[in-house]
């Protein structure tokens, strides 16, 4: 199994940038398919971006042309470049892995923590 582990949260104010990163500790996530969701306060979890086995991402249409996934299977980590943060992008963001394909569906069976990330305007 593998286990996500976020980093890299934190408070920042609107039109600045953060970069979340996501490492799969355990055997190798090259397997996994591994996902980044935010969940904000009273509001429902929702996926922001997806990274097939095959390296092909998808982003939410909320985030798009703002944050950009990378992922290395060497070393094992899905990172979630974002810019131009907006007040909404205030969230807990989680990292998901998965060998089955859910793409923005919550049925993920490996989550992390959490990371705080906060945008003040």
């Amino acid at each position: 199994q593998v286990q996500p582990v976020e980093s890299g949260g934190g408070s920042v104010q609107a039109g600045g940038s953060l970069k979340l990163s996501c490492a799969a500790s355990g055997v190798s996530a090259s397997p996994y398919h591994m996902a980044w969701f935010r969940q904000a306060p009273g509001k429902e979890r929702e996926g922001v971006a997806v990274s097939c086995t095959d390296g092909n991402t998808t982003l939410a249409d909320s985030v798009k042309g703002r944050f950009t996934l990378s992922r290395d299977n060497a070393k094992k980590t899905a990172n979630l470049q974002m810019n131009s943060l907006k007040s909404e992008d205030t969230a807990m963001y989680y990292c998901a892995a998965d060998r089955a394909w859910y793409g923005f569906r919550t049925q993920y069976k490996y989550w992390g923590q959490g990371t705080q990330v906060t945008v003040s305007s």
